[in-house]
């Protein structure tokens, strides 16, 4: 059966990777609409190719601007905002949706498809983050196919039975062993990463990623996210996984069985080996991947994280065991000192400084609805804004 995809985030990486793998295969999937933010030119050139039913623009000045870029294309209709985001994603019409939205704003949409009962492909880890239980809750009402797209959280789901995801003791499984690149600062000293530049923090040595999620990666937040997201998914704690530092970034994770047994999943640093995984699963396709060589490697080196140097990890496992809304404002927290950071108002070793401050001051309540987890998600921004500016006052 052909599959109708929806493509929130079209113009990022992961959306285009993805629309990369459904180019490769016209016969398997149809796209049904596709999302852009402010990209008004990209995304017209991809409705162009791909002949989607639906293009949403989240700021509506450029959905204007794409609907006179496609007025030769009536049979694309535009829509605009969270409402159009969250339309096109609940729609019937489309049976899987690729959440590739970053950050916050990537919540109300990927929940809209998974209440609607979809095969949704997760890569927006800051909606599992931020919301976790009521997420699952609703993945569980709806009976959506929740099918993990980073790279280790997909490598863990390959190296699990299909029928364990969910219970992991039950399987033998003993420990989940998650990867991380170490990113560009890895030998870095502590004095070194202040001054360090954005575009080295967005030069990452292995991946072509996005500027926010690049400069995760560099704190080593990408793989705290990344912690609480394996916590969810796999229905588990952060005592039972373990961050092994992997620079070679051809190891995506390990999962460790209690006969002793450990399996890998290997694969050169290409996204489009994980989505396509999800977009065909349970079968296999061709990716357009080229395959490992093993021989070229030659060997592979792991360390320990430095928690000292890049704190937030440490961070995110506390703000997981502390439950509630802490996960919403540690990620509330961490979208507005990476934006400052990018925009010159924040040394890049205060990242995980303006993170613990905003924890410390913004009261952790039970998550007890996804409006209770917006309203706490609004207040640390404000938090950290205020944090940020007091910091760069005191610098100046």
């Amino acid at each position: 059966m052909k599959r109708s995809i929806t493509i929130l985030g079209a113009t990022g990486s992961i959306g285009l990777n993805t629309l990369d793998v459904v180019r490769r295969h016209p016969q398997r999937f149809s796209v049904h609409a596709l999302t852009a933010s402010t990209s008004v030119e990209s995304l017209a050139e991809l409705c162009r190719e791909f002949l989607p039913r639906f293009a949403v623009m989240s700021n509506p000045d450029s959905a204007k601007a794409l609907s006179l870029a496609l007025s030769d294309c009536p049979h694309i209709k535009v829509l605009s905002g969270k409402e159009g985001l969250c339309d096109v994603a609940g729609d019937p019409e489309s049976d899987t949706v690729m959440a590739a939205i970053v950050g916050a704003a990537g919540l109300p949409p990927t929940l809209s498809a998974v209440r609607a009962g979809k095969r949704v492909l997760l890569a927006n880890k800051e909606a599992l983050v931020m919301s976790g239980r009521l997420f699952m809750d609703a993945v569980a009402e709806s009976g959506a196919e929740l099918l993990p797209i980073d790279s280790e959280h997909n490598a863990i789901f390959q190296c699990m039975p299909a029928d364990k995801i969910r219970d992991t003791r039950g399987a033998g499984i003993t420990r989940i062993l998650l990867t991380a690149s170490g990113g560009p600062f890895r030998t870095f000293s502590a004095e070194s990463l202040r001054s360090v530049l954005p575009e080295q923090a967005c030069s990452h040595p292995n991946w072509s990623m996005g500027q926010k999620i690049s400069v995760d990666s560099a704190t080593l937040m990408n793989k705290g996210l990344e912690l609480i997201e394996a916590c969810w998914l796999f229905n588990t704690t952060p005592d039972f996984v373990e961050v092994h530092v992997h620079p070679e970034s051809i190891i995506h994770s390990m999962v460790e069985y209690a006969d002793g047994s450990v399996l890998a999943q290997l694969g050169s640093p290409d996204m489009r080996t994980p989505i396509a995984n999800g977009l065909a699963w349970p079968e296999r396709i061709d990716a357009g991947v080229a395959p490992l060589d093993l021989f070229q490697i030659g060997k592979f080196h792991f360390e320990r994280p430095d928690t000292e140097r890049f704190p937030c990890l440490r961070l995110a496992a506390e703000a997981y065991q502390q439950g509630g809304t802490a996960p919403a404002v540690l990620n509330a927290a961490n979208e507005e000192a990476v934006a400052a950071f990018l925009d010159g108002k924040l040394c890049f070793a205060d990242i995980a400084v303006i993170i613990e401050r905003t924890l410390e001051q913004v009261e952790v309540v039970p998550a007890e609805s996804f409006d209770v987890i917006f309203s706490k998600d609004a207040e640390a921004r404000i938090i950290a804004r205020e944090q940020i500016a007091l910091l760069s006052a005191i610098q100046d």
